[in-house]
Order: C-alpha cells, then structure tokens, then sequence
C-alpha cells in the first residue's frame, strides 16, 4: 500500500520538475487517488510535498540552463525583474498566493525565480498555501467527478486544460521575450525576440 503514495510523491515531482507547461501536479495526484482508492488527505499532503521538491528542485538548475541557452541581457533582464519583486516584499508574498490559488501553470513563476536567482525560500511558503489549497479543493472535485461521471478521462482533454497550456506558454514567452528593464525604468513596452546564445 506504501509503495501507491510513493506513486503519487515521485508523480506530483517529476510533472512540477520540468521547465516546460506540464499537466498540473493534481492530475497525478487525482488519477491515482481514483485509480488505487487512496486516502484523500493523504495523497494531498504526499503530492504537495512532491510537487514543492519538484519546483524547488526547479529553480536550482533553471540559471544553470538559462545561463547556457540564452544570452547575458536576457538572463540579466530576469535578474533585474526578480530584484523588483523582492523589494515589494509581502506584497510579492501575497501574487505568490493568489497566483497559486488560480489554475494556471507555476512553471513560469518558478522559471523567472529560477532565472532571476531568487532564493527558493523566498518563494516556497507563499507557493505552499496557495498550492496546497487549490490542489485540496481540485483533488475532492477531482473524486467527486470520478465518482460521479462515466468518462472522466474524456474530460482530461477539454478546452480548460488546452486554454491552461496556451496560457502558460504565453506566460513564459512573455516571461522571455518582454525587455522587463526597459518596461519597468523607462515605461516602454519592447519585445526582444534574439535571446538565444
């Protein structure tokens, strides 16, 4: 029985670890759930800490792999963007939150903490609350609809899960291709599309 939870930690890890918009970690967690009749709380609480050990594993290699594939003003550019939000101190805390508790992808908030050299301390608390909310609430809605609806696997390809990806795709352009410097200092809006070493 142990080794089903374990299922779900390396799960919830391996789909929070990746740079790119992945199925969010709750997938696992409810396909799992439904699959092996786990014990709810249990495979939030397990999922959550896979997925937090994922993104925290995340922002460890990202400047590694941003510092090879693009260049220096753009990896600078990160930095700089990551800086101002430090300085807005809990009001950062608190996008963290509120950005976790919507159901959009982490992945570009953790590439540009990764990118920009945030401590992952600084991020992570504020991901927890956000994250282990919005994952309890989507994991009961997830069992709820199991055991209510026929084919919920129809359902896993659905206009929400393919507007989530588009968004979090648009998020990490944005994210890579705005020139954050001259939005912030000087109020112009740029795209700087030759980022690549």
């Amino acid at each position: 029985m142990w080794w089903q939870y374990l299922l779900v930690f390396i799960g919830s890890l391996l789909f929070d670890v990746v740079p790119i918009p992945f199925p969010p970690a709750f997938t696992i967690m409810v396909f799992l759930q439904i699959m092996f009749n786990l014990d709810i709380w249990w495979v939030i609480v397990i999922g959550v800490a896979g997925s937090i050990l994922g993104r925290y594993i995340l922002t460890l290699y990202i400047p590694y792999l941003s510092g090879k594939f693009f260049k220096h003003s753009k990896n600078e550019d990160i930095e700089f963007l990551g800086k101002k939000m430090k300085e807005k101190g809990w009001k950062s805390q608190v996008v963290i939150v509120a950005y976790s508790l919507l159901p959009l992808p982490t992945t570009p908030l953790f590439l540009a903490a990764g990118m920009a050299k945030i401590k992952p301390l600084y991020i992570i608390p504020a991901f927890f609350i956000g994250k282990f909310t919005s994952d309890a609430i989507t994991v009961h809605i997830g069992k709820y609809a199991s055991e209510h609806a026929k084919n919920i696997m129809d359902e896993a390809l659905n206009w929400k899960s393919i507007t989530s990806l588009v968004l979090g795709l648009l998020l990490i352009s944005a994210l890579l291709f705005i020139d954050w410097r001259l939005l912030i200092q000087k109020k112009k809006f740029q795209l700087k599309f030759k980022i690549w070493k």
